[in-house]
């Protein structure tokens, strides 16, 4: 289903750019390589508005809109577009979601899509820089409805209480204990498992029968640090 973009703001119109960075070349990845695979209008109207090209260096803006994932320093991506879109689908399904956790703040590209549609959203990032770099342009974009924290000795953020969802931008080997705990019940967490060669996107649901798992195919992220944020 098509869906026509949507700006939050002016900011986002101020920041669509021009040439290999325009609205034309978001609406070409989205009709080409992600429409197809969704099906949440939402996610799509978020997929068209949102300015990748402001969270890469600008010496990568003009690959910005190519569906591959590309670096932003300290080893670490900003995730392939169409597994962005794909798991913030996969969040939101048949979940009407108050209160989400991203592990991982990164580039802050899956956090704008994410602010787009969720009311209350905190983020976690091990890498002050990176995150810093990323609230300041998420506040530029005008989504100033999210938390942010930089903690490297704990995964998640238990002291905010329970989240209704949790989407996770690194791989573990197994779902930690500790993110689960800080699922609500009826809650949902969304997260690559497995070592650097070979991932699973998982759907974990907590439900008051016990864990429900499934699989949403192969992928590829940076390994979640253990007894860190991401």
């Amino acid at each position: 289903m098509r869906a026509k973009a949507v700006y939050p703001n002016a900011a986002f119109e101020r920041l669509q750019g021009i040439g290999l960075t325009s609205q034309r070349m978001r609406d070409r990845m989205v009709a080409r390589q992600i429409e197809a695979q969704l099906e949440d209008v939402r996610v799509i109207s978020a997929m068209r508005a949102t300015p990748r090209h402001c969270f890469v260096d600008e010496a990568l803006a003009s690959r910005a809109y190519e569906d591959t994932a590309l670096p932003i320093g300290f080893g670490q991506t900003i995730s392939q577009p169409a597994v962005v879109a794909t798991m913030t689908q996969a969040l939101l399904r048949d979940l009407n979601p108050k209160k989400v956790l991203e592990i991982g703040t990164g580039s802050g590209y899956q956090t704008a899509i994410l602010a787009q549609l969720v009311p209350q959203l905190w983020t976690t990032e091990r890498i002050c820089e990176l995150q810093q770099r990323a609230k300041l342009m998420l506040t530029e974009l005008g989504l100033t409805h999210v938390h942010y924290r930089c903690e490297p000795n704990e995964l998640g953020w238990a002291a905010a209480g329970k989240f209704d969802a949790i989407l996770s931008a690194a791989a573990p080997e197994e779902i930690p204990a500790s993110l689960v705990d800080q699922l609500a019940m009826g809650g949902r967490l969304i997260m690559p498992i497995g070592d650097g060669t070979t991932q699973k996107l998982i759907v974990l649901n907590k439900t008051s029968r016990g864990l429900v798992k499934h699989s949403l195919g192969d992928v590829l992220f940076v390994p979640l640090i253990e007894d860190a944020c991401v």
